[in-house]
């Protein structure tokens, strides 16, 4: 059994990804194939929740680094929701909080595409 599932649904024109569990280097596949078939799927505007997230390690990490390029090449972005204190920490000690928009809640990551917000970078 995997320490990670990620389920997935669509609001609109955002893809909202649901990481539950561990993403660690022997679960980041089950990540990237779902990051990786948003893409595919032309879908730019993607929200990770991330309110089912134990942990994340540095290739969950470089998961999310390796799609960035494409998603915001295509007009897009990824957010972050719902971190947890070990995850924000995490994301705090290596700076992604400067370079992904984090917000409190699902809810607040989709509106935040609602009302004009592009990339950030």
């Amino acid at each position: 059994m995997s320490d990670l599932t990620v389920d997935t649904r669509d609001v609109e024109d955002i893809r909202l990804l649901y990481p539950r569990g561990f993403i660690n280097a022997h679960t980041v596949r089950v990540f990237e194939h779902e990051l990786q078939r948003t893409l595919q799927e032309g879908r730019f505007k993607v929200v990770v929740d991330c309110s089912g997230l134990a942990y994340i390690a540095s290739a969950g990490l470089g998961a999310i680094m390796g799609s960035i390029e494409e998603i915001r090449g295509n007009g897009g972005d990824l957010r972050l929701a719902g971190l947890n204190e070990t995850v924000r920490n995490i994301f705090e000690i290596l700076g992604f909080n400067h370079l992904y928009r984090i917000f409190p809640s699902e809810a607040e990551a989709i509106l935040s595409f609602r009302q004009g917000g592009g990339s950030t970078a």
